[in-house]
């Protein structure tokens, strides 16, 4: 903790009582988390701040959990949580006003410190105009200017102090031009064991959920279905998972599937879709945690995202999916960079697992290469799950501790 002249003046001449009189006031934290992934990394990281300075204010935008650790969020986080070029453009009115409105905010009361986590192009506008006013700014989760847009780089030392990262391969990209950057690892990585237990998941799950106990008690075989957290992705992938959900279940009676809902918005969505189906008495709707069922089942089908790291950290065998707009994919068709898009891929610069996009995500192709990673060959397993675990490993090394130890580390450089 920095103290002013006087108070040092008042440790050398033997007053103590003056360090009491010149106490600062609290730490205050600006943070944005734009979905659900980002509010998981900053939730970790607020918990290690709040052990080093307990009565800090928090402020911005956040999740229930963010709220209910103490934060002040100015509007629901789910207002940020679209994706894809066409879709930003069919909300930008509002997130406009949003940007508005959180800078201004920030800008009459000015905190500490600024912590835009992911959602880069809503937090680096934010962090741009927060820096101007001589306000310290962070980015955790680089953007992908490893993958397409890279010239993107001058837009975030623009914006930004400093950029803390969540994977090893970014680095070389900031040493290229001289930015401040941290490799802290991904919090994810620290909270799943590295040995996994499904027989214990599944208990877990029986007693969080009565409602589905007999169901999962019943089901030798699970498959998980997780077709992503926002509305338009449900409703383009969710009904291919399930027509790949029949053609399998033709096949093996004894499987099971559950899906599990992030909200009563999204789990009322998939139930209305499994009702069109008639697919309700074979597949469970869950409000536990996406990790607990993905440890609970045999293998995963799931959207692209952070949900794929997390299944890859489960240990699940899996098939990845995404379909985008038609514009959105011919823009990024011609921009993206790396071979591969699943985490999983990209992070062990090989095809671990299979993924699939656009055209590509049909039933018979999902049923068909869910069907080849139920069935892996011992070795072939073995191998799976120990490149897995190798990912997992370099991927733990206290993410929480770092990212706030270089949090703190940053505002000690700025007099408060």
């Amino acid at each position: 903790m920095l103290i002013s002249w006087r108070a040092l003046i008042g440790v050398l001449s033997g007053r103590v009582g003056e360090i009491v009189t010149t106490h600062q006031k609290p730490l205050r934290i600006g943070i944005i988390a734009g979905e659900t992934s980002g509010a998981i990394i900053a939730l970790g990281m607020l918990k290690e701040i709040q052990k080093h300075h307990p009565d800090c204010i928090i402020e911005g935008i956040g999740s229930a959990d963010m709220v209910a650790l103490g934060m002040k969020s100015l509007f629901d986080m789910n207002e940020l949580s679209v994706m894809g070029l066409v879709e930003v453009l069919k909300h930008l009115p509002r997130l406009l006003h949003i940007r508005k409105t959180v800078v201004t905010y920030f800008l009459k009361t000015p905190p500490d410190i600024f912590i835009g986590v992911d959602a880069p192009d809503f937090n680096l506008r934010v962090e741009t105009a927060l820096k101007q006013a001589g306000i310290p700014t962070v980015h955790y989760v680089s953007p992908t200017v490893w993958a397409w847009r890279e010239k993107r780089i001058h837009k975030i030392a623009k914006a930004t102090n400093l950029v803390l990262g969540v994977f090893p391969f970014e680095k070389q990209i900031y040493e290229k031009y001289g930015l401040p950057y941290e490799y802290v690892g991904h919090t994810m990585a620290e909270s799943v064991p590295f040995d996994v237990d499904k027989i214990a998941a599944r208990e877990i799950l029986a007693k969080r959920d009565e409602g589905n106990a007999e169901f999962l008690a019943s089901s030798s075989e699970i498959l998980a279905m997780l077709p992503g957290s926002r509305a338009r992705e449900i409703a383009s992938l969710l009904p291919i998972f399930l027509d790949s959900f029949v053609q399998l279940k033709k096949e093996n009676k004894k499987l099971s599937a559950i899906i599990p809902a992030v909200n009563d918005s999204r789990e009322a969505q998939i139930k209305a879709l499994l009702e069109q189906h008639q697919l309700a008495s074979s597949i469970a709707v869950t409000r536990a945690p996406a990790r607990d069922v993905m440890i609970a089942s045999d293998t995963v089908l799931l959207a692209s995202g952070t949900a794929a790291l997390e299944a890859m950290l489960c240990k699940r065998p899996m098939v990845v999916a995404y379909i985008m707009s038609g514009l959105t994919y011919f823009m990024m068709k011609r921009m993206y960079k790396p071979k591969y898009f699943a985490l999983p891929n990209i992070l062990a610069g090989q095809r671990l697992v299979p993924e699939f996009l656009q055209e590509e995500v049909n039933p018979d192709n999902l049923a068909y290469h869910l069907r080849q990673v139920s069935h892996l060959s011992d070795d072939s397993k073995e191998s799976l799950l120990d490149a897995f675990l190798e990912i997992h490993k370099t991927l733990a090394c206290g993410a929480d501790k770092m990212s706030a130890k270089a949090v703190l580390t940053l505002i000690d450089r700025y007099p408060r």
